[in-house]
């Protein structure tokens, strides 16, 4: 298990945000899904939680097969999804778990977010609970700004040293904008990596956290660069937004489930699969009993013994995750 804390700040409020965050997940995920490929909205129902209130519990399936590393994608059927589902209780979440459904035969992985929102710059060192962080957990801070993001998800009208909102005037971010940036606010979030496999665990846990953290930064810089179309919207209009583009995002991916319905009355806990308090939520990692493979069926010799995995720090494939629950 690899835990690693995030810290993304942005020149916004985190009232803002909460606007941000919905409106960038949606356009994100429909920008990068395309026939077969992508975010697929399977549940998004409110919910209220006897520990926190009133939220918002969300269940997508993530098709990745053509995002994948070539070295994945060698070991991986072609149709190959991972779950996420998350409970927004904003400024709290929790998110988890990326966790392979469909192929019995793959090692146990499970990612695990949870984060909270706060209005600083990122100096709250005591916002998890001790039991979940200790002291020698490793601290990162992603600067929207000026931490290098791959060349091929690089735009400029994205970048924060470049954009100026016309609608807040903020924006043409300087070296240590993050000492005089008013308002400001940072994403604060606790990432938990586990891939149980003797041999392999060290390193594809640190390359996840690497894709983890490209994620977070590409999700933060859009919501930014995006402020000027989301920055007049209420609550209601972002989750209609929401509720239209998550539609046209199902159709786009080729399938055609019922019609999403995001009401403002929440649903009992019996009436949906999520837990009623989302930090006590296991995180299971099993495949259904149907894709089981029987114990005694031979392994096919074609199987590859071993699987070679790049360098972390190597030119890698972004995957598309929805930002998610990030």
């Amino acid at each position: 298990m690899l835990l690693k804390e995030y810290r993304i700040c942005m020149p916004l409020t985190v009232e803002e945000y909460r606007i941000g965050q919905l409106y960038m997940i949606s356009k994100h995920s429909h920008e990068q899904s395309e026939r077969g490929e992508g975010v697929e909205v399977v549940q998004n129902e409110p919910y209220e939680d006897p520990n926190y209130g009133q939220g918002q519990f969300t269940e997508k399936r993530i098709y990745l097969n053509n995002k994948l590393p070539s070295w994945a994608r060698a070991v991986v059927p072609k149709i190959f999804y991972v779950t996420e589902k998350a409970w927004n209780y904003y400024p709290y979440t929790i998110t988890g778990n990326y966790s392979c459904l469909l192929c019995s035969f793959l090692p146990k992985f499970s990612i695990h977010v949870e984060t909270k929102y706060e209005d600083n710059k990122g100096i709250n060192d005591n916002i998890f609970d001790t039991e979940l962080r200790d002291e020698e957990t490793e601290v990162c801070f992603i600067d929207i700004a000026y931490d290098e993001i791959p060349e091929r998800y690089y735009k400029e009208s994205e970048d924060p040293r470049y954009f100026k909102s016309k609608k807040t005037t903020r924006g043409l971010l300087k070296e240590g904008w993050r000492d005089t940036q008013d308002p400001i606010m940072c994403s604060y979030k606790l990432v938990t990596v586990k891939f149980e496999v003797w041999g392999l665990q060290t390193r594809v846990e640190q390359f996840v956290h690497k894709v983890v953290r490209d994620v977070l930064l590409l999700g933060h810089r859009q919501a930014f660069a995006w402020v000027d179309e989301w920055i007049d919207m209420t609550i209601e209009e972002v989750r209609e937004y929401e509720r239209a583009t998550q539609e046209a995002t199902n159709k786009k991916l080729g399938t055609f489930p019922p019609a999403i319905s995001i009401s403002e009355t929440p649903l009992p806990a019996c009436a949906r699969s999520g837990p009623s308090s989302a930090p006590s939520t296991p995180l299971s990692t099993e495949a259904p009993d149907f894709l089981s493979v029987p114990k005694d069926r031979p392994r096919k010799k074609s199987a590859p013994e071993t699987l070679t995995l790049p360098d972390p720090d190597s030119e890698m494939h972004l995957p598309n995750l929805g930002k998610p629950c990030f």
